[in-house]
């Protein structure tokens, strides 16, 4: 028996998945937002004494909750680092670059970002970087622009 029109009719319906909802940085997170937000890097004490930059909400080692906060510099030294050549459109430059891991002054855990540099010869490990600041912070990791060698 031949299938009418109306049985082999697709049924579609356009569908977009969304949240509806915003997460609270709390209060770690929140702090060292509002940190940014105000040019300043904040970092937290873990229980073995280190220094953490971003902080974290809880010790790696124990577990335990940090609430010590500690400023540190906004210049640092580059711990190791890679090259882009080819940057991508979702990289944070359209020049080469570097993502880097650097170590803010009185931190002890070095942060990834990225660092401008006019060719790869000019950054090494060991190189003093700073941050370079957003024109207008607004209270998120944006805030810090990139860092530049010093």
């Amino acid at each position: 028996m031949p299938e009418s029109d109306s049985e082999s009719e697709i049924l579609n319906q356009a569908f977009e998945l969304g949240y509806t909802y915003t997460r609270s940085t709390g209060p770690v997170v929140g702090r060292f937002l509002t940190g940014l937000r105000e040019r300043q890097v904040v970092g937290n004490r873990g229980s073995d004494g280190r220094v953490i930059v971003p902080p974290m909400e809880y010790d790696p080692g124990t577990a335990e909750a940090l609430s010590e906060f500690v400023d540190v510099s906004e210049e640092g030294e580059v711990v190791s680092w890679a090259w882009v050549k080819h940057p991508r459109e979702a990289h944070p430059s359209d020049q080469p670059f570097a993502w880097a891991m650097i170590r803010l002054d009185g931190a002890d855990v070095p942060m990834v970002h990225w660092v401008q540099a006019n060719r790869e010869a000019d950054i090494n490990t060991g190189s003093r970087v700073r941050v370079r600041w957003a024109e207008e912070t607004t209270g998120s990791i944006n805030d810090i622009a990139g860092f530049e060698l010093v």
